[in-house]
């Protein structure tokens, strides 16, 4: 977001290779959180569909199993994480 705006500015910025490395390293992080984030829900859904369907919901209610909450990003969370150097 706002970190690759400021390097638009700054040419020099732009070609600096820690800042570069920098870059990456916050593109992939963000991937890996974004991936994260989906793989739960996905497992959250199998899980919540399966504790419904006979046989399963036989043991589930037997066993007090609930259906899990998707994630989801909330107010702070969603912006992207401010860099300051």
């Amino acid at each position: 977001g706002r970190l690759f705006a400021v390097a638009e500015s700054y040419p020099d910025l732009k070609a600096n290779a820690s800042f570069l490395d920098l870059q990456k390293q916050l593109k992939e992080t963000e991937d890996k959180i974004g991936f994260s984030r989906q793989f739960y829900n996905d497992t959250a859904m199998k899980y919540n569909v399966s504790i419904v369907k006979v046989p399963a919901s036989i043991i589930a209610n037997l066993f007090g199993f609930k259906s899990r909450p998707y994630f989801e990003a909330e107010g702070e969370s969603r912006e992207s994480v401010e860099v300051k150097f």
